[in-house]
């Protein structure tokens, strides 16, 4: 089990309370997808993924990077029990998806990203740690039920 202090905690909860997640899902996995393209033959299934316009454009990027978010959400507010909340996910990426478990470390980076960018001077070095031990306890969760 993870601890989290209470400062981790207030940065983590403030933080997801002003989080378009729409916004900033759409934008996280678009640039997944631009960054890091071995992932995009995940989403064969999405259509134009042929260039950065393209994948920013496709309105099924947009509205899985959403999906993926709300998720995210869950861990929010779960802090204490991330684990067995991604237990069905970490399940449905590995046995059905097979989706490299690295790829959640990857799209936890790109967050960091996303929120840096749209929070500006509040995302400090202290509130990203949080952040950052946040998408790293998400991974682990996600990778889970991998053999």
């Amino acid at each position: 089990m993870v601890h989290w202090t209470a400062e981790e905690k207030q940065f983590i909860t403030s933080l997801w309370g002003k989080v378009n997640v729409a916004e900033c899902g759409g934008e996280a996995l678009a640039r997944l997808l631009i960054v890091y393209p071995w992932t995009q033959r995940f989403f064969s299934s999405f259509g134009n993924l042929s260039s950065p316009t393209a994948i920013i454009g496709n309105p099924k990027v947009r509205a899985h990077g959403k999906k993926v978010l709300t998720s995210f959400g869950d861990a929010v507010k779960n802090l204490d029990n991330i684990k067995a909340t991604y237990s069905k996910l970490s399940e449905l990426h590995c046995d059905k998806l097979h989706v490299d478990p690295e790829n959640f470390r990857l799209l936890g980076d790109i967050l960091i990203i996303v929120l840096a960018t749209h929070f500006g001077r509040e995302f400090t070095p202290a509130c990203q740690a949080a952040w950052q031990k946040l998408v790293r306890v998400v991974a682990h969760a996600l990778s889970y039920k991998y053999h």
